[in-house]
């Protein structure tokens, strides 16, 4: 998200950040509802194939309906996602159901909804699937999900394409899933699908996974499987620091219709982090600033609680001033509230001399900054803000601690 610049004052599409701070107590998230279009339009424009946004990279309503306006279809992990989708206003006919653990009652619900596909994730799943809708008396349309074990070069814990991952079915035991069909009278195969990692940016990687799916579909439809649909995952890398090679979305493109040349199916993709994340910031205050050691210790009200992904994957995001005024440059490492000294939002990095009270952007954290938070140290979420032009609208309403405190229920007997 670009900070815009009118008159010396920051600006987020046509709001004043001024205004903001002072309306708003912090940390707050905001989007810009104008970077999440441009994202979702310019993978369209270049795959031209069907979207399906993955909603755990940040499932607010708003986005949601955004992405939804915009075309995109709902890939989802839970059955909460599955509900707030269809609240969003999404087709369950556009609405996709995996993840690794579905209970009895989340296939249900899936079932119930008549979502478009349920990707199972073991030939136990599909068996639970297949009694599930004889019981409730229909024919469901089910996927697959793949295991290729490809490694997507990423960090381990977002690899999900590996044997040795939790993810998906051994690619290698496609046969037994499709003899295995014979007796599942309930269900129908329709789809295949898989997602080997996030952050990847190697075209050899995409390409691997390409040609991998094409020959699981080829292998099916010769054993007469009606397969419709072939999703070929997410994962496409963000540069959030300069530390990737930036993604081109247009040779994924070329790459795709090389590869998939008069085919009887659809295919799709399911990008969630590509869609969100450059699309948010986190505005955070300075409480404190000290050093400890020789390090400049800044100390800020967002911490580990609203954006967990430095602490979990010493991931980088970048931070700058909204006072840049003093021409004196210091190296500080950014630290957030929780007590944990793992609660380190970034690690040396120059801004211009800071104060008490001043307000910090955190840069890129659409994805996985509010979706993650969490109440640790009984700390209330934060607002969530949504930027459209020159007007803005809350989208999450704060939590105070009150709330937090009045969910736990004490025993009459204590």
């Amino acid at each position: 998200m670009d900070i815009l610049f009118n008159n010396n004052r920051p600006f987020i599409e046509g709001v004043s950040v001024d205004e903001i701070t002072k309306s708003f107590s912090t940390p707050l998230y905001i989007y810009s509802q104008k970077e999440i279009e441009k994202a979702y339009n310019n993978l369209k424009e270049n795959l031209g194939v069907e979207i399906f946004y993955a909603v755990k990279a940040n499932s607010n309503l708003a986005i949601l309906k955004l992405l939804n306006n915009c075309g995109a279809g709902s890939d989802t992990v839970s059955a909460g996602e599955i509900q707030r989708s269809i609240k969003a206003g999404f087709n369950p006919n556009k609405i996709i159901y995996e993840g690794v653990g579905k209970s009895k009652e989340d296939i249900e619900y899936a079932i119930i909804n008549n979502i478009r596909l349920i990707n199972a994730e073991s030939l136990n799943e599909l068996i639970l699937i297949n009694k599930i809708a004889k019981n409730l008396n229909k024919t469901v349309s089910i996927g697959v999900r793949l295991n290729p074990d490809i490694d997507s070069l990423t960090l381990s814990k977002i690899s999900t394409g590996k044997k040795t991952d939790k993810f998906g079915i051994p690619i290698n035991e496609l046969n037994n899933i499709i003899s295995a069909m014979d007796s599942l009278n309930n269900i129908k195969l329709k789809g295949l699908s898989c997602h080997v990692g996030s952050q990847i940016s190697e075209m050899i990687i995409f390409e691997k996974v390409f040609n991998t799916m094409k020959e699981a579909a080829s292998l099916s439809i010769s054993k007469g499987i009606n397969i419709e649909y072939v999703d070929l995952g997410g994962g496409f890398a963000v540069n959030y620091n300069k530390n990737i090679n930036d993604l081109n979305v247009k040779e994924i493109g070329r790459l795709t219709s090389s590869i998939f040349k008069d085919i009887p199916y659809k295919i799709s993709f399911e990008p969630g982090r590509y869609l969100v994340a450059k699309a948010g910031i986190i505005i955070t205050k300075i409480l404190n600033i000290k050093k400890n050691g020789g390090i400049n210790f800044i100390i800020t009200d967002a911490g580990m609680h609203t954006l967990i992904r430095p602490a979990m994957y010493n991931s980088v995001h970048h931070i700058d001033a909204l006072d840049q005024s003093s021409n004196k440059k210091i190296n500080y490492t950014i630290a957030g509230p929780i007590c944990e000294s793992s609660d380190i939002l970034a690690k040396d990095i120059v801004l211009s001399e800071q104060k008490e009270n001043n307000f910090l952007f955190i840069h890129d954290t659409g994805a996985y900054g509010a979706a993650m938070a969490s109440n640790y140290n009984s700390r209330g979420l934060p607002n969530e803000l949504l930027i459209n032009e020159d007007k803005y609208s809350i989208i999450h309403a704060e939590e105070k601690t009150s709330d937090i405190i009045a969910r736990d229920l004490i025993p009459d007997w204590l």
